[in-house]
């Protein structure tokens, strides 16, 4: 007995709801966009501001991708020392010897408290969060008997770590950099990962 044409329109209509609902959850799941549906999308929050100059938006935009790069890195660093110094010291790590209080723990407490002074929602309650990229380097190399397994040198993660917050500079502060320090950034990134054994 032949399928009737209207039958096979359904199953092939259903196959394809069944299939943009399964990428949907993928997209959710990850936090990707696959492209498998098309408008909709809804607008960045920079284009409410019309009075911002479109070059400055095109610039921001370009800019963008250089920060969420840093961020990534910056916040993957600071779980590997988090994770390292746990595992050594346990749950009080932070106040233990090995994170040198004038250079790093006050600093940081000091970071905190302006920000708990000044009626913000604190970004954190670990003080880990406060600390800057030479300071999470620091902690690298202070400690360097629990990363030399992980590192393959501590010139290399100094030397890196000192490019890499160079380079951290306009990105943080918001200006523009060229084609060239964008390729020096995603070098000084992979150059990173690199010497990690």
């Amino acid at each position: 007995m032949a399928r009737r044409p209207d039958g096979l329109v359904r199953a092939f209509g259903m196959s394809g709801l069944q299939l943009v609902s399964g990428l949907s959850a993928i997209e959710k799941s990850f936090g990707i966009k696959l492209g498998h549906v098309s408008g909709g999308e809804v607008g960045r929050k920079v284009e409410e501001y019309g009075q911002f100059d479109k070059s400055i938006r095109v610039e921001a935009a370009s800019m963008s991708e250089l920060y969420e790069v840093f961020y990534c890195l910056e916040n993957s660093i600071r779980k590997l020392i988090s994770d390292v110094m746990f595992d050594a010291d346990g749950a009080g790590w932070w106040d233990g010897d090995r994170v040198d209080a004038k250079r790093i723990r006050e600093p940081a407490a000091a970071r905190r408290k302006k920000e708990v002074d000044s009626g913000i929602t604190p970004r954190s309650d670990r003080l880990i969060e406060y600390t800057t990229f030479g300071e999470l380097s620091q902690l690298i190399t202070d400690n360097w008997e629990l990363f030399d397994p992980i590192f393959s040198s501590k010139s290399a993660v100094s030397n890196i770590s000192n490019q890499l917050n160079l380079l951290r500079g306009p990105i943080a502060h918001c200006n523009p950099t060229d084609d060239i320090e964008h390729e020096r950034l995603n070098l000084a990134v992979r150059s990173w990962f690199r010497i990690m054994s």
